[in-house]
């Protein structure tokens, strides 16, 4: 069964380089997809907001890499 987890990192390595970076930008488009049509934000108010937690996103991870 070792051999089945092995398998499972290298497959998911080769799209997924650092999953604690992605992790996060991945429940942030999810979220953003299902919250933010539903608040009826004006123009291109959803746009910012997503570029926004994107960008917090990107600034976290550059942190606690910088940390290490």
């Amino acid at each position: 069964m070792g051999w089945l987890k092995t398998v499972g990192d290298e497959l998911l390595g080769m799209f997924v380089d650092d999953v604690d970076f992605a992790g996060p930008i991945l429940i942030w488009v999810v979220v953003a997809a299902l919250v933010l049509p539903r608040l009826g934000l004006p123009g291109a108010v959803p746009a910012v907001v997503l570029f926004a937690g994107m960008l917090a996103i990107l600034v976290a991870g550059a942190v606690r890499k910088a940390r290490k």
